[in-house]
Formats: structure tokens, C-alpha cells, sequence
């Protein structure tokens, strides 16, 4: 009875050391299960060297789609966090309400007598800090930006640009952003990194939503993409915790590089420290 003060101290002090500890080891669940892209918004960033990779949609494909699932944890002030840039930028802009923003597209189009980037809004605002399915396609002569069961339509050409020389940023694929702050064309303020998490990120030769029959989210909540005939690259950033190498399962070898701490983080991750939490704590028993 004597030692029961001390322990009681002592569990207080150790339970106020691993909670912080847990809180920051488990993230929230992936809507496909397994690991994700951990992006903290600060430089760090995933990409496919363009000198190596080229394009990945040649300009004469007539239908295409970029998409994946984000998990926003930061809000953008005036500024334009990248979730991934190329032919198709995908972003957001501080421009919501109530503690939330909006999901952005740009597509760099082919015009016979000039190149252009045409930029829309999702109506829909995009609340932090939960999963949201979103997805950029082109279909003829028409583009579709797309969040979870909303989406904008706009009509035009859609013909994907081979030069990229005009939209002032680096022609390399990049996920979660360009690693360094680049100032914006189109709506003021400077392009920067995203913050938050990203999953299966996937890129098709095919416009992969229905807009007239609707079912524009995945069927499944939890939905691990897979890859077809169509499948130009996909990225299920199932690696272990804390891997920088990101492969693609699509058979085309477009692996990821991260750089400046772009890495995996995750359900692997959480299991992982439960299993060191719980040794532990067996020790100390001991």
C-alpha cells in the first residue's frame, strides 16, 4: 500500500508522456485502407522528374482523368496549396467560409495560336480535416472537376498542351507541391505545399465518372483504386512508414520520389507504435 502514491505518479507522468505520443502516431484511416502520403506543408513533396518521365497524358488523348483521395489538416490564407501539378493542377483557394476552402482546377490547353490555361471551382466547399474524393477529367469537349458528389462542368477545347513553358512553374509532375513557393498567375499570392495527407493517386487515359448517371464518389467508402488498360500511373503509397520511394502499381514504372521528408505515414505506422507502446509497458510491469 505504501508503494501506491509513487505508482500513481508514476502512471500520471507516463500516460501524459504517451498520449502526445499516440495522438501523433495514429492519423486518421485512409478511406482505401493502408498507408498514405504524409505532406506537412512546409517544402516537402513527391515527384516525377521530367527530363526522365516526360508527360505522362500525350496532348492527342482525347479523354483522361487525374484523381485521388486528400486529407486537407491546414488552412490556405491568401495563398495556393498544390495537391498535384502538371498538364492538370489540382489546388485550393482560401476562399470559403467558416474555417473552410475550395477545390480548384487548371487544365494547360493546346490552342491553335497560343497556349492557355483555363482555371474552375468546385461550388462545393472543402472542409479540413476529413477524406475527400476528387477528380479533374477531360471528355471531348468537355472538363469535369469533382469533389466527393459535386462537380463543375466547363466546355472547351481540351486537347493537353506539350509545352508548359507559359504557366511560369516547373514542367515536372509533382505531388503536394513544387518545393519552393512560386508566385501565382492566376489569382494572386504564391503557389505552396500542401498540408495534410494524399491517397491513391490515379491517372487514366480514360474519363473514368459518369456525370449523367451521377455516382460520381467511388461505390465504396473504403476504395483502393485498381489498375486497367487505362491505367497510366497509380500510386497506392502502401510502402512501409517513412519510405521516400512511392511505387507505381500500374505497370508503367512512374515512381515517385519524395523529397524534403515526403514520405509514408499511416495505419502501418499506427500498428507499429502500438506494438512499441504495448513492450513498453510490459517492461515496466516487469
Amino acid at each position: 500500500m505504501k508503494n501506491l502514491p509513487n505508482l500513481s505518479i508514476f502512471t500520471c507522468l507516463f500516460l501524459l508522456v504517451l498520449i502526445p505520443m499516440r495522438a501523433e502516431a495514429v492519423p486518421p484511416p485512409s478511406p482505401a485502407g493502408g498507408n498514405y502520403l504524409a505532406l506537412d506543408g512546409v517544402d516537402d513533396h513527391a515527384i516525377l522528374d521530367f527530363e526522365t518521365f516526360d508527360f505522362l497524358i500525350p496532348k492527342d488523348i482525347d479523354e483522361w482523368t487525374f484523381e485521388a483521395w486528400i486529407y486537407p489538416t491546414k488552412l490556405p490564407d491568401v495563398n495556393l496549396p498544390i495537391i498535384l501539378s502538371q498538364q492538370v493542377r489540382m489546388y485550393v483557394w482560401p476562399r470559403g467560409q467558416h474555417g473552410d476552402f475550395r477545390l480548384m482546377g487548371a487544365v494547360h490547353l493546346d490552342r491553335a495560336v497560343a497556349h492557355a490555361t483555363v482555371a474552375f471551382g468546385v461550388v462545393n466547399k472543402v472542409p479540413p480535416n476529413q477524406w475527400h474524393h476528387i477528380a479533374l477529367q477531360g471528355e471531348g469537349r468537355q472538363r469535369a472537376l469533382i469533389i466527393n458528389d459535386f462537380m463543375r462542368i466547363e466546355r472547351g477545347g481540351t486537347t493537353l498542351t506539350d509545352d508548359l513553358s507559359h504557366a511560369g512553374h516547373p514542367q515536372d509532375f509533382t505531388i503536394g507541391g513544387f518545393g519552393e513557393e512560386i508566385e501565382s498567375d492566376m489569382h494572386g499570392g504564391f503557389w505552396v505545399h500542401f498540408a495534410g495527407y494524399i491517397d491513391e493517386v490515379r491517372i487514366s487515359k480514360v474519363a473514368r465518372y459518369s456525370i449523367a448517371k451521377g455516382g460520381l464518389r467511388p461505390p465504396e467508402k473504403r476504395t483502393k483504386f485498381k489498375k486497367d488498360a487505362k491505367t497510366v500511373a497509380l500510386w497506392h503509397f502502401d510502402e512501409s512508414a517513412g519510405v521516400q520511394k512511392f511505387l507505381d502499381t500500374s505497370g508503367n514504372a512512374y515512381h515517385l520520389i519524395g523529397r524534403n521528408g515526403a514520405e509514408t505515414g499511416g495505419e502501418f505506422a499506427a500498428v507499429e507504435a502500438e506494438g512499441k507502446l504495448a513492450t513498453i509497458w510490459g517492461r515496466l510491469k516487469q
